[in-house]
């Protein structure tokens, strides 16, 4: 197993790597809707914190040479479920190819940190030599 953390990428607040890759597939951590220049801030809004979380994603899959066109799974929670899944789902679903969305996973849950009202994390594959 490769563990990976990621130059530039968005700064853990608990003790784990930004992924791990084993046997082509690349485990990628959770991502919260905040950034490395202000940890624990976070945007307003389920659209505004959705694009947050693409961008951290973006920025780990991209710091090991892939894309979202790579993902395999993504596992979404939520923690205002009924209210926020329509503009989630509309914001998530611009970041894939029409053609290459991937499994998927969503939840409704009591709590995130810093109190987020979302946060995904990713399965992904790299492309066979």
């Amino acid at each position: 197993m490769k563990f990976h953390m990621i130059a530039g990428g968005p700064k853990p607040v608990a003790p784990f790597s930004h992924a791990v890759e084993t046997d082509g597939f690349v485990l990628v951590t959770g991502q919260m809707p905040d950034t490395p220049e202000a940890p624990g801030v976070l945007p307003e809004g389920i659209v505004a914190q959705t694009h947050a979380v693409m961008a951290n994603l973006k920025k780990v899959l991209n710091g090991l040479g892939l894309g979202f066109e790579h993902v395999a799974m993504a596992r979404i929670y939520l923690t205002r479920f009924k209210q926020d899944y329509a503009a989630m789902n509309e914001t998530y679903r611009s970041y894939f190819a029409p053609d290459r969305l991937p499994a998927r996973t969503c939840v409704g849950v009591t709590g995130l940190a810093y109190d987020a009202l979302i946060e995904i994390d990713l399965i992904a594959r790299r492309p066979a030599d």
